[in-house]
Parts: structure tokens; C-alpha cells; sequence
């Protein structure tokens, strides 16, 4: 029966999210479905214009039930908080739950990187991670994603023939063995599912 057990070595501790072009809205989406109660933090690279102040943490507070903020080095991961990373930064975690930013190189042309996230996310958490990649161009994401499976966490893919745009979940669904492929209405029920434990990967 779902959610007497899960065959995991650990629970999930965090949700590390990367999109591209068309994400503001596949974002709206899933973090306005998401639960005022979500028991764990967030971390979100969304490609943003480097030459712009950001108002996606701003929009999307305002239209989710979780708090959601532009992250800042030095600060610990909350349950229920949704960091975002400001343009123009790499967001990382460090042990401890606590943000790291850095102006290292691109990765793949593009500072924050969802690949440089979910490294650090996979190398805190091991298996305790849970990943996410929703629309976008290019194949950002996918590499961490490989960190992230190598741990023993587990990675969920919006469906690349429902999402706005495949680049991203078509490279990671390639790159890796995606524990769940789901449109995008259905990703934040299976992530509450996965993180309340009522449902398997």
C-alpha cells in the first residue's frame, strides 16, 4: 500500500528546480500548487537577462502559498522557502544547508547553472536530493542531473513533447534514467507525493 514504506535510504531534505525559456510560467504552475505546508526548501536556476534587477521572486511569492525569495550567500536553507537565484550568480548549497553564490565561469553559457546547483545539491544530500527540470533550450541541467542519479537522488523531467520548450528536459531524459517523465500539471503532486512519501520514484 503507498506510503507504509519507501525503499529509500533516506528522506527527501531538498528540491533543487531548472528551467529555461518558457520556466516563469512552468514555475507559476508547479509552485502555485504546491502546499503552504511543503516540509522541505526549494532552490530554483532560472536563466535570467544578467544586464536586469529580477522580479521573479517577487511574481512568484505572489502567486504561490510558500515563501519565495531571491536567495543570498550566507543563508540557510528553511522548509517551505523557495530561494531563487539572482542573475548573474551560480547558486549553490553548501554543507549545513547554508547558500552559496559565485561568479565562476559559465557553464554551458549560462550563469546561475542548473548543473552547478544540482552538483552541490547531490554532493550535500546524496540521496536525500530531489531534482527537477521543466522547459528550456539548451542542456543545462542534465549533467547535474547525472550527479544527482550517481548519489543515489532522484530526478523528475517535465515531458519534452508537453513542455513549451524540450531542449532541457529532452537533454536530461537522454543523458539520464529519469525517475519520473510527468506534464506539467501533474510535477507538483508527484513532488508532494515524493516528499510525503506516498509516492515511489
Amino acid at each position: 500500500m503507498p506510503g507504509l514504506s519507501r525503499p529509500r535510504a533516506a528522506p527527501y531534505e531538498i528540491v533543487a528546480i531548472g528551467s529555461s525559456a518558457g520556466g516563469v510560467k512552468a514555475l507559476l504552475a508547479v509552485l502555485g500548487a504546491l502546499p503552504a505546508d511543503f516540509p522541505v526548501p526549494l532552490a530554483i536556476v532560472q536563466h535570467l537577462d544578467p544586464r536586469h534587477d529580477t522580479i521573479l521572486a517577487g511574481i512568484l511569492d505572489r502567486q504561490s502559498r510558500l515563501r519565495v525569495k531571491l536567495a543570498e550567500a550566507g543563508e540557510r536553507l528553511e522548509p517551505g522557502v523557495v530561494q531563487v537565484a539572482p542573475p548573474d550568480r551560480h547558486l549553490l548549497v553548501e554543507p549545513g544547508g547554508k547558500l552559496g553564490l559565485s561568479t565562476v565561469d559559465k557553464v554551458k553559457f549560462v550563469r546561475p547553472s542548473a548543473d552547478l546547483l544540482f552538483e552541490s545539491v547531490a554532493a550535500v544530500y546524496g540521496p536525500a536530493a530531489l531534482v527537477c527540470v521543466l522547459t528550456g533550450t539548451g542542456s543545462d541541467g542534465a549533467a547535474g542531473a547525472g550527479v544527482v542519479k550517481s548519489r543515489g537522488g532522484t530526478v523528475v523531467s517535465e515531458d519534452p513533447e508537453t513542455a513549451e520548450f524540450k531542449g532541457m528536459p529532452q537533454a536530461v531524459t537522454k543523458a539520464v534514467s529519469v525517475d519520473l517523465v510527468l506534464p506539467l500539471e501533474e510535477i507538483a503532486a508527484a513532488l508532494v507525493g515524493l516528499v510525503e512519501g506516498t509516492r515511489t520514484a
